[in-house]
């Protein structure tokens, strides 16, 4: 399985074993042992997937996770630490991260993840390929999707959305007037067991929501079951 993998990591024996385990998986690994090199090869370089350290010099992983997405940068990100609390795994999930693992953890593990996100992708592309042959552009009220450009404008300007986020909404488009439970948008969009289990769908629909306040557009919850986007036909 080919992909390039970025591995953000400062201590010595996990970077190498990373190093070590992810390349003989076949794929194409790049290092970083401090959170400004990291943080600069990231936001320049063409990556699959991000393994990142919360715990660095010079530059944590939550900072990085956030100015990265600030940037516009998409690219799947792994976050690593040691602290497992759900505070922490909501906050990493918050800054932007799309899975947040807890140390220890075995390197294989890091590898089978990595395998199950470049699945995802490949699916992802096929499914986008499948259903828009004909159509590259989704409409909901006011909002204008580019399923090329992975683009949503609403009133003309871009919504800045991290990749997840954009195929959140999407799939809530998609899906208008039906109610997703989160045990759905967890198995349709991230396509594994989360550490966070269904808390990483809630951190996400409340980006989303939030992005989506100043344009009259609500993503509804339903209690004990899930989340709503109603028919704008109805």
């Amino acid at each position: 399985m080919s992909g390039r993998i970025l591995i953000v990591e400062d201590e010595f024996s996990i970077q190498k074993i990373l190093e070590y385990e992810i390349t003989q998986a076949g794929f194409i690994t790049t290092l970083a042992s401090d959170g400004e090199d990291g943080f600069e090869k990231a936001k320049n370089g063409d990556y699959d997937v991000i393994v990142l350290d919360v715990m660095l010099p010079k530059k944590d992983g939550f900072t990085i996770c956030r100015e990265l997405r600030s940037l516009g940068v998409n690219t799947h990100i792994i976050l690593l630490s040691a602290r497992d609390a759900e505070f922490d795994r909501v906050l990493g999930l918050d800054t932007g991260a799309d899975d947040y693992m807890v140390k220890p953890f075995s390197s294989r593990e890091v590898v089978s993840k990595l395998k199950a996100v470049m699945r995802r992708m490949k699916k992802n592309e096929s499914q986008w390929d499948k259903e828009n042959a004909n159509s590259k552009n989704l409409k909901y009220k006011s909002l204008e999707i580019n399923l090329d450009k992975f683009e949503i404008k609403a009133g003309g300007k871009t919504l800045e959305l991290t990749l997840k986020e954009f195929e959140l909404l999407t799939f809530l488009i998609k899906n208008k007037g039906r109610v997703l439970s989160r045990d759905i948008l967890l198995d349709q969009l991230w396509g594994m067991t989360f550490y966070a289990e269904t808390r990483v769908v809630d951190v996400h629909v409340f980006k989303v929501r939030d992005k989506l306040k100043p344009y009259d557009i609500s993503i509804k919850t339903v209690r004990g079951v899930g989340y709503l986007l109603e028919d704008d036909d109805l």
